[in-house]
């Protein structure tokens, strides 16, 4: 995946340190992928894809047409992938509620909703 990001690095004329400033991604995470210690989340992936205009499937190497249209990066979207792939116990929720009828779901909110609402009074 680096690779890709360096070559669209150089076909546009920009350093990691421009991509860097431009996406608020840090240069350390950068630089840890550039060493193989980590793989990008999707959220930063998306970012990048944003920037170069490109898809994220192209910057993984799973595309080979950079101009793939990818959906609109929205962070509220990537913020609960990355809660369902670091949180056993959303995923447990989101796989029961997948198959959920319509009122199934309304009736578990209702049920959460006065769970929170008990914590927040007082004894």
């Amino acid at each position: 995946m680096y690779e890709i990001f360096v070559k669209l690095c150089q076909e546009r004329g920009v350093t990691p340190y421009q991509v860097s400033k431009a996406t608020g991604i840090s240069q350390a995470a950068f630089s840890t992928w550039k060493k193989g210690r980590t793989v990008p989340r999707e959220s930063t992936l998306r970012k990048v894809a944003d920037y170069f205009h490109v898809s994220v499937r192209y910057l993984r190497g799973e595309d080979p047409d950079p101009g793939a249209p990818s959906p609109a990066y929205d962070p509220e979207l990537y913020e609960y992938l990355d809660m369902l792939r670091n949180r056993s116990e959303c995923r447990m929720l989101f796989s029961l509620a997948k198959d959920a009828t319509p009122e199934d779901v309304r009736r578990a909110v209702a049920v959460i909703e006065a769970l929170r609402n008990a914590d927040t009074r007082e004894p």
